[in-house]
C-alpha cells in the first residue's frame, strides 16, 4: 500500500495550535485580536499603526505556469517555516484562495505536502467570510447605482455607458454577459450587463491596497462606475454608497491569522488574481507583518511577469515598500513543458527540452535582476522525477547570471527540506540592491503601456484597436494618465497568446481596452483574449469534493 497521502490529509493530521499561542509567537497582542473559532483570527491592526517596519521583505514569485505545476506557495510557506527553523524571525503573508480556481482547476490554494498554511479547508472555503464581504459591497454599489437611474437619475447617467459589473466569485462563464431590468416598470431599466469573478473587482484592489479604514473609504468613493450622458465620470461617491460599503469591510478589512503545519504564525488576507488584477495580498497584512518580524515571505500571482511586476511598480509605489530579495520557483518539469515535452512524458529525462525551456526562467531572473535591481534567488521546487543532470543543468545556466538554484524539497520535508534555500535567500537580503521601477509614473499611458511590455515581456511593441484608441484619448481627457497601469494578460505566456510558451520573440503585444480603476489608482489594460469571469473546465476540481456524514471534507485537493 502506498503511504502517498493527498494535501488535505496531511492537513487534517496536523495538530495546530489554539490561535491565542500562535499570535503570542507572532509577538502579537490577544488582545487585538478577534478569534473566529479555535484556529483563526482577524487582528485589528490599528494598535499597530505608530509601530515602525523592521523586517526585510522576500518576495516569491515564479516562472510563468504549467500544467506540471510551480509551486509557488507551497515555496513561500516552507521558506518561512526553514527561516524559523534556522532561528529567524520570520512572518508569512498570502493571498486567500478564490472558489473559483478551487472548485474550477486546482482544487486548493494554501500550499501543499508538508508545506501548507492550515486550517486548509476553511482557508480554501468561506475562511473568515472576507470574500463575501467584497462580493456584497461590489453587488451593494450596482444596485444602488441601478436604483438611481431607475429614481429619476439626477446624475443623469448614461445606461449604455454603465461600467460597473456585478460580482460572484466562481467561474461561471454564463454570467459574462447578461440582460437584466427586464419585466415591467417597476423592475428596473433594462440594459446590458454582465458578472466579474469576485477577485476581479474593484473592490478586492481597493481592499488590498487601502492603508486603514479611512483610505478605504476614499478609495471606495473615487471608483468610477459610469458616464453621464455629457460624458463625465460618475463615482461611488456620486451615487453616496462609499459608507455603506465601507461598513461591510471594516471586518473584512483585518488581517487573517492563521499558522503553517509547523505552527509558525501566517497572514492570509485579500486575492486579487494576477492575470486581470495585482495579484497581491492586502498591503495591511504586508505592512503589520514587517513591524512583527525580521524577515517576511510574501508572494505574487502567477509568473514574475504578471504578479510580481504589479508588485513592485503598484504595490510597492503605494505602500512604499520594497523587497530584499526575490525567489524565482521553477521546476524542471516545468521547464521541460516550455520546452515542448508533453506533461505525460515530464517524468522522463530530456536535457535537450530543459535546455529549450530554460530561457522563461532566466528572462524572469534578468528581469528581476537588470529592470528592477534587486537580487535573486531560483528555488527548484524538487520532484523524485528529477535527476542530477538536469538538477546540474538548471544551477550551471543560472550562474551564468550570477544566480545561485537551490533545490528545495519543503514538498516532501517540510521546513527542513528548504533549509538551503532559507540560508541562500537571508544571504541575498544582504546584497546590496538598487531598486527602480520598470517605468516613471509620470509617463504618458503609452509610455508605460510600452516599458512593461519591451522591458518585461521583450515584445517589440504595443498596438491599440481602434477601441483602446478612443478609451486613451478619453483617459487622457480625464486627467487619468499618471497613474500606475495594471495589465490584464494571460498567465501562460510572456506574450499575449497563451499558445507561445519558453521566451518567445518577435511579437507585439494588443491592448484591446483601457479602463480606469480610480479607487485601486491604476489604469488596466485588458490584452489577448483575457477575460475578467473565468469558466469552469471539462472536469472541475468540485466533482472530487464531498464531505464524510462526521463532516469530513475530502477531495479538496
Amino acid at each position: 500500500m502506498s503511504d502517498w497521502k493527498s494535501d488535505i490529509e496531511i492537513a487534517q493530521e496536523c495538530e495546530m495550535l489554539p490561535i491565542e499561542e500562535v499570535a503570542h509567537r507572532a509577538g502579537i497582542d490577544w488582545a487585538t485580536c478577534e478569534p473566529y473559532g479555535r484556529y483563526k483570527a482577524k487582528v485589528d491592526i490599528h494598535s499597530y499603526k505608530d509601530v515602525p517596519m523592521k523586517g526585510k521583505l522576500i518576495l516569491v514569485t515564479a516562472i510563468n505556469p504549467t500544467p506540471a505545476g510551480e509551486g509557488k506557495t507551497t515555496t513561500s510557506v516552507g521558506l518561512h517555516d526553514a527561516l524559523c527553523r534556522i532561528g529567524k524571525s520570520s512572518m508569512l503573508a498570502l493571498r486567500e484562495p478564490s472558489l473559483g480556481p478551487v472548485f474550477g482547476v486546482k482544487g486548493g490554494a494554501a500550499g501543499g505536502g508538508y508545506a501548507q498554511v492550515v486550517p486548509m479547508e476553511d482557508i480554501n472555503l468561506h475562511f473568515t467570510g472576507d470574500f463575501h464581504a467584497i462580493g456584497a459591497a461590489n453587488n451593494l454599489i450596482a444596485a444602488m447605482l441601478d436604483n438611481h437611474i431607475k429614481q429619476g437619475n439626477a446624475l443623469d447617467i448614461d445606461p449604455k455607458k454603465v461600467i460597473w459589473r456585478r460580482c460572484v466569485d466562481m467561474n461561471d462563464r454564463q454570467l459574462r454577459n447578461v440582460v437584466d431590468g427586464l419585466g415591467g416598470p417597476g423592475d428596473g431599466v433594462a440594459r446590458e450587463d454582465g458578472f466579474d469573478i469576485t477577485v476581479a473587482s474593484e473592490v478586492m484592489a481597493v481592499f488590498c491596497l487601502a492603508t486603514d479604514l479611512a483610505d478605504l473609504n476614499v478609495r471606495l468613493g473615487r471608483m468610477v462606475v459610469a458616464y453621464s450622458r455629457s460624458g463625465k465620470p460618475v463615482t461611488v461617491s456620486d451615487i453616496k454608497a462609499e459608507g455603506a460599503c465601507t461598513a461591510l469591510l471594516k471586518d473584512a478589512i483585518k488581517p487573517n491569522l492563521v499558522q503553517t503545519l509547523e505552527n509558525n504564525p501566517a497572514f492570509v488576507h485579500g486575492g486579487p488574481f494576477a492575470n486581470i488584477a495585482h495579484g497581491c495580498n492586502s498591503v495591511q497584512a504586508t505592512t503589520t507583518a514587517l513591524k512583527m518580524a525580521d524577515y517576511v515571505v510574501t508572494e505574487a500571482g502567477f509568473g514574475a511577469d504578471l504578479g510580481a511586476e504589479k508588485f513592485l511598480d503598484i504595490k510597492c509605489r503605494y505602500a512604499g515598500i520594497q523587497p530584499s530579495a526575490v525567489v524565482i520557483v521553477a521546476t524542471v518539469r516545468a521547464l521541460k513543458y516550455n520546452g515542448g515535452v508533453a506533461k505525460a512524458d515530464l517524468g522522463t529525462e530530456n536535457l535537450e527540452a530543459l535546455e529549450a525551456g530554460l530561457p522563461n526562467l532566466l528572462q524572469h531572473v534578468g528581469n528581476i535582476q537588470d529592470v528592477y535591481g534587486l537580487p535573486a534567488v531560483v528555488a527548484i521546487n524538487a520532484f523524485p522525477t528529477d535527476t542530477p543532470a538536469e538538477l546540474e543543468l538548471v544551477q550551471a545556466k543560472c550562474k551564468e547570471l550570477g544566480v545561485n538554484a537551490v533545490l528545495a524539497e519543503h514538498w516532501a520535508k517540510g521546513g527542513e527540506g528548504a533549509v538551503a534555500l532559507a540560508e541562500e535567500v537571508v544571504s541575498a537580503c544582504e546584497q546590496p540592491s538598487d531598486f527602480r521601477f520598470s517605468y516613471d509614473v509620470e509617463d504618458s499611458i503609452e509610455a508605460k503601456i510600452e516599458a512593461i511590455a519591451t522591458k518585461i515581456y521583450h515584445a517589440d511593441g504595443v498596438d491599440y484597436t481602434a477601441n483602446a484608441k478612443k478609451q486613451l484619448a478619453q483617459l487622457n481627457e480625464l486627467g487619468f494618465d499618471k497613474l500606475p497601469i495594471c495589465v490584464a494578460k494571460t498567465q501562460y505566456s510572456f506574450t499575449d497568446d497563451q499558445t507561445k510558451l519558453g521566451a518567445p520573440r518577435d511579437f507585439r503585444i494588443t491592448v484591446r481596452n483601457l479602463k480606469i480603476s480610480a479607487g485601486a489608482g491604476f489604469i488596466v489594460a485588458l490584452t489577448g483574449e483575457i477575460m475578467t469571469m473565468p469558466g469552469l473546465p471539462k472536469r472541475p476540481a468540485a466533482e472530487r469534493i464531498d464531505v464524510t456524514p462526521e463532516g469530513k471534507i475530502v477531495g479538496l485537493f
